[in-house]
């Protein structure tokens, strides 16, 4: 059964588009793009690639060959995904064989040789010095790493590891694989946005737009097609064939916007490394509430059966969410609760910064009432549905989060990101400390209560924050 290409994902010069563009055209609309002119001041472009245009696998073998990364087999399925095993980045550089073009991924299989993909590589947090590339602009309102460079999404002790650090760490990556590697068709982790940034090498990527998402799983909406170039059952996957995909040949040098909830399958035409990011903001975040509150229904019809002999049943659904998803309700309503105060920062520091109180109207300070808003409608959303999946207790105080050394490096990256985004300049690192301690003595949160535990206080904190800022 062969595929149905509708249309090609089109390609801007990213030096060209501005940010605001860049939002109101593809953030926003949650469409793909391909953006061009974005990586020639890269390290990894100079030291990753050899003069031919090739991977310099010899680089990383002596540079990073002690590393532990994670590689797929691209021709041994695992339950849903390629068969992973862990090697030095030695080790694989010594496996790497380039391989005769064979059409499509499913003949992988006929090679003699393992066709190995190195993905997932936390090269960024292993290797914080090293500088090998510098976010776009355009990528840079990163909620998600700005909070995981400060704290771990997940604390309980049956699912995090401390000797597990690296690997929970981020959703900064690298991956590398010779030509015909391969990653099966999939939507991004927390449904997020992502960027792909090809250092070399070509890929071959076929989208799905989130519309027609419901053809590429069976009838009852539990297993999706593994791989779009197989001989897709019409039986079990009735709506396959009227799914219409876009199609993109993303060059060296080039960067893929991958917007939440497209579900795209991508091939190596080449020795490829690329650079990758997951991320979301304000513009996806209820991306990321949905598929919680999906998988959420999931795991608690998973264990439905043991509920009446079950001690705390949704303390344990709750656990499994985590495990699946990589969150759970807590901790996706903490990260909001400290995103909301360290956005209710940002504006006091500005309106301080002004000489008022009142509302701010510039770019920078109407990006962190527009990110308290959103933060604002998903608690809300939360609450409403608190009498089908219980209230969602977590613990927060914001006056001890403002004495908190990792609150205020969130605080300062949070407030040079956008100062980078809206070209604000950088606050000076000891004026913001000095006025960071001032704010602990000062009534920021009104006559909201400092602890926060449901999302019907982090709804009244944040409509608190909106209304002073908006003038609401």
């Amino acid at each position: 059964m062969g595929i149905q290409i509708g249309g090609q994902i089109e390609k801007v010069s990213g030096k060209k588009l501005g940010y605001y563009e860049f939002v109101e055209r593809y953030m926003e609309k949650n469409q793909p793009v391909v953006l061009t002119g974005l990586m020639e001041d890269w390290r990894a472009c100079r030291d990753w690639v050899t003069d031919n245009g090739q991977p310099n696998l010899q680089f990383f073998a002596t540079h990073f060959g002690k590393s532990k990364v994670q590689v797929a087999d691209c021709g041994t399925r695992e339950f849903t995904d390629q068969k992973r095993m862990e090697m030095t980045v030695e080790d694989f550089v010594e496996q790497w064989d380039p391989v005769q073009e064979h059409g499509n991924a499913s003949s992988h299989e006929a090679t003699s040789k393992a066709l190995l993909y190195l993905k997932d590589w936390h090269f960024v947090k292993e290797y914080p010095e090293y500088e090998a590339y510098t976010t776009p602009v355009l990528f840079c309102d990163d909620w998600l790493n700005m909070y995981l460079d400060n704290y771990h999404m997940h604390n309980d002790p049956n699912i995090y590891s401390e000797n597990n650090e690296i690997s929970c760490s981020d959703y900064r990556f690298v991956y590398m694989g010779a030509k015909g590697t391969w990653t099966p068709l999939h939507a991004d982790v927390f449904r997020s946005y992502s960027w792909s940034a090809n250092v070399c090498g070509k890929k071959r990527w076929l989208f799905l737009s989130p519309s027609q998402s419901h053809l590429v799983f069976g009838r009852n909406m539990k297993s999706c097609v593994y791989n779009i170039f197989d001989d897709v059952s019409e039986t079990n996957v009735p709506g396959f064939a009227k799914a219409i995909w876009l199609e993109c040949i993303q060059e060296p040098n080039e960067i893929i916007f991958v917007p939440s909830g497209w579900y795209h399958q991508v091939h190596n035409l080449e020795d490829t490394i690329s650079i990758n990011h997951n991320w979301f903001n304000a513009y996806n975040i209820r991306w990321v509430w949905d598929l919680l509150l999906r998988d959420y229904y999931e795991a608690k019809e998973y264990i439905e059966d043991i509920k009446d002999i079950c001690d705390d049943f949704e303390g344990l659904c709750q656990r499994n969410l985590a495990a699946n998803t990589g969150m759970n309700f807590s901790d996706f309503l903490i990260f909001l609760a400290r995103f909301s105060l360290a956005n209710l920062i940002q504006l006091c520091y500005l309106a301080r910064k002004n000489g008022n109180h009142t509302r701010n109207s510039s770019p920078i300070a109407q990006n962190f009432t527009f990110n308290l808003a959103s933060i604002q409608k998903i608690a809300s959303n939360i609450k409403s549905m608190e009498d089908q999946t219980g209230s969602c207790g977590f613990y927060l105080d914001f006056r001890e989060a403002l004495n908190d050394p990792e609150f205020f490096k969130l605080c300062t990256v949070l407030g040079r990101q956008y100062g980078m985004v809206h070209m604000e300049p950088d606050w000076n690192y000891n004026t913001k400390k000095a006025w960071l301690d001032d704010m602990r003595y000062m009534e920021i949160l009104g006559t909201c209560s400092s602890e926060v535990f449901t999302a019907s206080d982090l709804v009244k904190f944040v409509e608190h924050a909106v209304a002073e800022f908006m003038g609401v």
